[in-house]
């Protein structure tokens, strides 16, 4: 609270006989001290804090019982391996790599209508069913947990992309969350990061040295 102190002592004389008065202002800042702990307090108990953003990455088993066959057996039809060779381009073959026939070998980039929009395309039963829980979660039709567990099923199930991330040593730390951002993007539930063969290097030279050997044809 705040105090007025007058002193009607020492002071100067005015034409007409009265001394002028000397006010004195003290300010007490306790009160405010406790307010601010208080709201300070509150804010603590009332604020939800934020949880951290965690990334779902399905890695590959170190059972010793699973041989390297069962590893890597995944279904033709929904197997995506993507071969990540550093700069802004990303290749990419469905189904079993063919090392004689170096165009099952695709070319795409990191952008929205490269390689984002072929996974969407290989997934669109998934995103669909996603879609409309989330349409439902936003009527407050079906829980937070609810949305949860279906998406979760969702993503699991039959038919949809199983993709494997392969890194070369020319790939960056940039490239590999970039892919990994495109299987959140395109709702990929299963995924897998693993090492590069010398059989995904074939392709990847092979396909540089036609594509070189064919633009040097056409010129």
């Amino acid at each position: 609270m705040a105090e007025i102190q007058s002193n009607e002592g020492g002071g100067k004389k005015k034409k007409g006989g009265s001394k002028q008065k000397k006010i004195s202002v003290h300010v007490d800042f306790t009160p405010m001290v406790d307010m601010n702990m208080l709201l300070i307090t509150f804010f603590m108990l009332c604020t939800s804090l934020s949880k951290p953003q965690t990334m779902e990455i399905s890695m590959p088993t170190n059972d010793n019982k699973i041989t390297e066959k069962d590893k890597d057996a995944v279904k033709a039809s929904e197997a995506v391996t993507l071969l990540l060779t550093g700069g802004d381009s990303v290749f990419y073959y469905t189904g079993q790599a063919n090392v004689k026939d170096y165009s099952s070998l695709k070319l795409s980039s990191y952008k929205a209508d490269g390689l984002r929009a072929f996974l969407l395309k290989r997934n669109t039963e998934a995103v669909n069913k996603i879609n409309d829980l989330k349409e439902q979660k936003v009527q407050l039709k079906i829980s937070q947990e609810q949305f949860k567990k279906q998406v979760s099923e969702i993503k699991g199930g039959k038919g949809t992309p199983t993709v494997i991330i392969k890194a070369s040593d020319r790939a960056t730390y940039k490239n590999l969350i970039d892919a990994l951002d495109e299987m959140q993007i395109c709702n990929i539930g299963k995924y897998v990061i693993d090492k590069i063969t010398p059989g995904d290097n074939f392709l990847i030279k092979n396909f540089r040295n036609k594509g070189a050997l064919t633009q040097g044809t056409s010129k």
